[in-house]
């Protein structure tokens, strides 16, 4: 398979400090084909052009590494969580260590996450194929978007993504997902409120829930407060970036699973959007 045309991929990737083995460009040259074929009949992505796809879809999805970096660091060829100041930690050896963390290790680390709304597999697949040693879940309400999912799965090899078809009020009320998860992830465009209602359900306690968003959350963040409490969570960083050679602004959300989320929550099919808590 050309991998030449994976040149401005690989040099955006490099400011991340990541590089991609050969099975994974291939993988990702393999998930474009499968994205544009199926798009061809099914409506997955406005984005079709293979520069674009890279970059505002494959990219931003493994933005995720902005997180690693800021919450894991890497000692005596361990990886190691940092502690909620972001800058000191203490390996198995009791020896502190700046927060560093050297990407060559994204290969090793282990982790449990549930893509919620997974669309056409953003952020899911690229994260799983950045991550092989995790396990990833993809939800999506669409039986049609599962299935191409499936597909991709299949064809790129993938032996650490399930998919399943659902909604996310249901799935998170059946006791084999709901707080079962180091992480819960969605690119999927709606109010904080309403996606922290379908997230945080999934999430273990001491577990994050990873909004991406396009913009600064100022009104809508403070509008969301409230949800977030009563969901058990607690709003814990704001990482903001720019997508490498770039204007397009992006950030995460992390906001922390910091105690149970009540049983009485997701509510019923199509509450959390209709009616958002606050």
């Amino acid at each position: 398979m050309d991998t030449s045309k994976l040149t401005q991929f690989h040099k955006d990737l490099a400011e991340w400090g990541i590089t991609l083995t050969s099975k994974q460009d291939e993988q990702f040259l393999k998930f474009y084909e499968l994205l544009v074929e199926w798009n061809s009949f099914m409506n997955l992505t406005a984005i079709t052009e293979f520069d674009e796809v890279m970059k505002k879809h494959f990219l931003d999805s493994m933005s995720f590494v902005y997180y690693v970096k800021n919450y894991y660091c890497t000692t005596n060829n361990q990886i190691t969580k940092v502690n909620k100041n972001k800058d000191i930690v203490s390996d198995d050896k009791g020896a502190d260590a700046q927060k560093e963390f050297d990407c060559s290790y994204l290969s090793q680390l282990k982790f449990t996450m549930i893509d919620v709304g997974t669309g056409a597999g953003f952020p899911g697949i690229p994260l799983a194929i950045l991550f092989p040693e995790a396990k990833f879940t993809l939800m999506d309400s669409l039986n049609k978007r599962i299935k191409f999912l499936n597909e991709v799965i299949l064809q790129l090899g993938l032996t650490n993504v399930e998919t399943v078809h659902s909604r996310a009020e249901d799935l998170a009320r059946n006791a084999k997902y709901r707080e079962q998860y180091d992480y819960a992830v969605s690119r999927a465009v709606a109010n904080l409120s309403t996606l922290s209602e379908y997230c945080l359900p999934f999430v273990k306690p001491t577990g994050n829930f990873v909004s991406y968003k396009s913009e600064r959350l100022s009104e809508e963040l403070i509008a969301a407060e409230k949800a977030i409490s009563i969901l058990g969570g607690t709003v814990k960083d704001q990482i903001d970036f720019q997508l490498p050679e770039s204007d397009i602004y992006r950030n995460l959300l992390i906001i922390e699973k910091v105690k149970p989320t009540s049983k009485k929550y997701p509510r019923k099919a199509g509450l959390p959007s209709k009616e958002p808590l606050s």
